[in-house]
């Protein structure tokens, strides 16, 4: 037998050896299979880490930085109250009162008007502080799967709970930790080895709050190079039938109204908040430009000669950016810890360039951020941590100041260029780990 058959006949050999592993790889287009252990060899790290971070996020909404049994009710969750008892009446939203909000959102209006109305406040800061909780035990689940070692998983937990301390009162007094919730349980259920699941909840996620949206190409690339075209049919099939199941409904009984909140969301101007708003304040103060500040759309919005150009800028960056994360994702290897890392850096991206950039969009990125590649998450955390104190120095007490474009308004420019800095980390920290 000549040495190219004996070759031959060690390859077969090989090939039945490990199941036929080596004849498919020769006949059939290479599909990366992700290796689970056993769901106990990291869940019970999880378990212990999640519930270590999830009893510190309790204890910092009972402090009265954050303020869980806080009595006073804030304007948005009053609004939050009418929406949720208007909807238990039998009144269509949509059509027979205006939400600016997306459908989902009124899953988290509604179900605390369930109870007395003169506790709706209590209740619904509850129901945020499970949704938090929620998304503390899905961090720990993904930091478990990848194989974070105890300084980190413990790190990431108690920084996922006690980072809200930095923020304040609105970690409670919006609906935010609802989608940021169902994000994180995306990801969770990724780790978990689920098909499905992970699209169900960005649907559900993004059906709440647009952002979620962001992940879906994230995750598509992962699921195509992982398990397969089919897996991803199935997996784009179960995102579309989630979202329709919500949206679908208020949009044939209140058409009008489901197009008239979507397009609030377009064509609404720059926040005063946001990185456009800041630099038009920036170019106000250098005599630039004259800037005017004026209130529509539900927010604050900056106004003067040079502001379309801004807007024009910001938005450019904002699909530059979110273009390069997916970009980068998809030239290196599909694996768990990258699909974390480029998860952080898109929703960095919708949150630093976006044309409304409101407090509680921090939010979002709380039990995302110690997800960042290991190099670079307490970098990462760092930063996260200065843009929550320097919001919470001028919201809410001089939010009166920052909308009168007085000097404080700098600090809003510096927590918009901290913003920036933690999305340029987490995508350079992407970029260099390709595998």
């Amino acid at each position: 037998m000549s040495s190219r058959a004996h070759r031959a006949e060690r390859l077969r050999g090989a090939g039945a050896a490990s199941g036929g592993e080596t004849g498919s790889v020769l006949t059939k287009p290479r599909i990366l299979r992700a290796r689970m252990p056993s769901p106990t060899l990291y869940l019970r790290r999880a378990a212990t880490a999640g519930a270590f971070g999830s009893g510190l996020f309790l204890l910092a909404c009972v402090l009265p930085v954050i303020g869980l049994f806080g009595r006073q009710q804030s304007a948005d969750v009053a609004l939050y109250q009418r929406y949720g008892e208007q909807l238990l009446a039998g009144r269509i939203p949509y059509r027979d009162y205006y939400v600016e909000y997306p459908p989902a959102s009124l899953v988290a209006f509604a179900a605390p008007a369930l109870g007395p109305a003169e506790h709706y406040t209590v209740i619904f800061k509850a129901l945020m502080v499970l949704c938090g909780c929620a998304a503390i035990a899905c961090l720990a689940i993904v930091l478990a799967r990848i194989g974070a070692g105890p300084l980190r998983l413990y790190g990431a937990t108690a920084f996922a709970g006690l980072a809200p301390l930095a923020l304040g009162e609105v970690v409670l007094d919006r609906y935010d930790l609802w989608p940021s919730a169902l994000t994180a349980g995306a990801l969770a259920g990724v780790a978990l080895g689920h098909s499905r699941l992970p699209y169900g909840l960005l649907g559900l996620g993004a059906a709440a709050k647009v952002y979620p949206l962001v992940l879906l190409p994230l995750l598509a690339v992962r699921t195509r190079r992982v398990a397969g075209r089919s897996a991803l049919k199935r997996g784009l099939a179960a995102f579309a039938a989630t979202t329709l199941v919500v949206v679908l409904p208020f949009a044939l009984l209140g058409p009008g109204g489901v197009r008239f909140s979507a397009k609030v969301q377009l064509v609404r101007p720059l926040q005063v908040e946001s990185l456009g708003g800041s630099l038009a304040f920036a170019a106000d103060r250098l005599g630039l430009t004259d800037v005017s500040v004026s209130s529509e759309y539900g927010s604050h919005n900056v106004h003067g000669a040079g502001v379309r150009a801004i807007t024009l800028l910001v938005t450019l960056l904002l699909i530059a950016s979110l273009s390069a994360v997916w970009l980068t994702f998809a030239r290196g290897e599909p694996t768990l810890a990258r699909l974390a890392g480029a998860s952080i850096a898109v929703v960095a991206a919708f949150v630093a360039f976006g044309k409304v950039l409101s407090p509680q969009y921090l939010i979002w990125l709380i039990p995302l951020v110690p997800l960042a590649l290991e190099s670079v998450w307490l970098p990462a955390a760092a930063l996260l941590l200065a843009a929550l104190a320097l919001t919470h120095v001028w919201f809410p007490e001089h939010y009166s100041d920052v909308v009168a474009l007085d000097d404080i308004a700098w600090l809003v420019l510096a927590r918009n260029a901290v913003l920036v800095a933690l999305f340029s980390l987490l995508l350079v920290s992407l970029a260099r780990r390709r595998a």
